[in-house]
């Protein structure tokens, strides 16, 4: 099995498949390298595909160290697949968890994303939000090292924003629901205590997100509630940032809508390898409404 080794010693499992321009694929708490196979199968037909599982997650391994997870060692763990892999510069694309990392990946190493593509991001930025979400990845762990992964896949896989995915797809949601059931308990607890609750909010980012450039897509479902408001925020402060919303849909897009994610993902690296993406006209921020004042 193929791994990489992190500056700190952890061993990280990825997959490689595809030649050309590469794209890294960073997943989601509930996920893994296995929840990004609708766009490997699409985009290694023209690109080198590499998703690869964060520390906690097996095959990759699992330090029993909380403190040794954390949103800045995922960010530096999408660096050291970089670097282990000997890539310059990378499409980096990340769902939720790997969404957020991905984007602090785009504003601490501008020089090595070619773009960012951030998905279903932000969970527990929202006003009022913070300690509500602290309190419930507490609450996520306790369930987890008492009932175990199965039970607690059984429940997680219900929530409001995953419901959707069901109802579309009841075989691609079965089936979401057993590969998160077979994430090491140890790895997602220490994964909620250690990134999860002590991330900051996409608000306090605010001027960094503000001063980026690296060319960036953010996409969300429009019943994926926790993120509709920190989405709009990146898309107002980010003078290269593009928003698309996805009608009817929750958390898990590119699960969820796979060929609506892929044709916009598809056109968002098309533009970018073109030079092509463009930077907000200053002329579209204004205080007023019409443009028209006395």
């Amino acid at each position: 099995m193929p791994h990489i080794l992190t500056d700190d010693g952890v061993r990280l499992y990825y997959e490689d498949t595809g030649s050309g321009t590469p794209i890294v694929f960073v997943h989601e708490f509930a996920g893994d390298y296995r929840s990004w196979e609708p766009q490997v199968r699409f985009f290694s037909r023209r690109y080198r595909c590499i998703p690869f599982n964060a520390r906690g997650y097996p095959p990759s391994e699992v330090p029993d160290d909380v403190a040794r997870y954390s949103q800045a060692r995922a960010v530096d763990d999408i660096r050291a697949v970089l670097d282990g892999l000997k890539i310059d510069k990378a499409h980096i694309v990340g769902l939720s968890m790997g969404g957020l990392a991905t984007l602090h990946f785009g504003l601490t190493y501008p020089d090595r994303a070619r773009s960012v593509l951030v998905a279903g991001a932000g969970y527990g930025s929202g006003t009022g939000e913070r300690e509500k979400f602290r309190a419930e990845a507490v609450v996520i762990a306790d369930k987890l090292q008492g009932e175990g992964m199965a039970a607690f896949a059984e429940a997680y896989g219900y929530g409001p924003t995953r419901v959707q995915f069901e109802n579309k797809d009841p075989r691609g949601f079965a089936e979401f629901k057993r590969m998160l059931g077979e994430h090491s308990t140890k790895g997602s607890a220490n994964t909620q205590l250690g990134v999860q609750r002590e991330r900051p909010s996409v608000f306090d980012l605010k001027d960094k997100i503000a001063a980026c450039r690296v060319p960036m897509l953010v996409v969300t479902g429009d019943e994926d509630w926790p993120c509709l408001e920190p989405n709009i925020f990146i898309k107002r402060t980010c003078p290269t940032a593009a928003l698309l919303v996805l009608p009817n849909s929750g958390h898990g897009v590119n699960l969820e809508e796979p060929a609506a994610f892929n044709a916009a993902l598809a056109d968002f690296f098309t533009q970018v390898d073109a030079g092509r993406w463009p930077t907000r006209d200053p002329r579209a921020v204004s205080q007023s409404i019409t443009g028209m004042t006395k």
